[in-house]
């Protein structure tokens, strides 16, 4: 997602040249997770200090990014960077490069069916593992 290349192979993302930004779309249904709850997960389960990289992953691809579909979204999306960056500071920890834009009218394009549920496909594989290891601040989960 994000790029200019139309429809493209996860090689060619893999080159750097589409532009486009690895992505997982996530549906889910604000009765049983809240979207802030999901905001809280991303920016703990990855590293959103590192420019183009995640850990050994190093590319334009492997950029930290937000792609949300309402004004509410976008907002929440926003006041959470903003409160993790706070507990980012406190630890004496980089700032958060996290690109957090509206995907209206950016096409999301699924990856190939041999890289859907890549861990269940690959179990020797491995998820993101690069993190900053500071949890998100109390006061602001809900």
């Amino acid at each position: 997602m994000g790029g200019t290349t139309k429809n493209p192979s996860y090689e060619e993302v893999c080159t750097g040249r589409t532009g486009h930004a690895e992505m997982v779309q996530v549906d889910f249904d604000s009765n049983v997770i809240s979207y802030q709850r999901l905001l809280e997960e991303f920016w703990t389960m990855h590293d959103p200090t590192s420019l183009n990289a995640q850990g050994g992953d190093i590319g334009t691809q492997y950029r930290s990014a937000i792609y949300t579909t309402t004004e509410s979204q976008m907002a929440e999306a926003l006041a959470s960077r903003d409160a993790y960056q706070g507990a980012l500071s406190e630890a004496a920890i980089g700032e958060i490069v996290t690109e957090i834009l509206d995907s209206t009218e950016v096409p999301y394009y699924l990856a190939e069916e041999y890289h859907q549920k890549y861990l269940a496909k690959n179990p020797n594989g491995y998820d993101c593992h690069s993190s900053t290891g500071v949890a998100f601040p109390k006061a602001v989960s809900k």
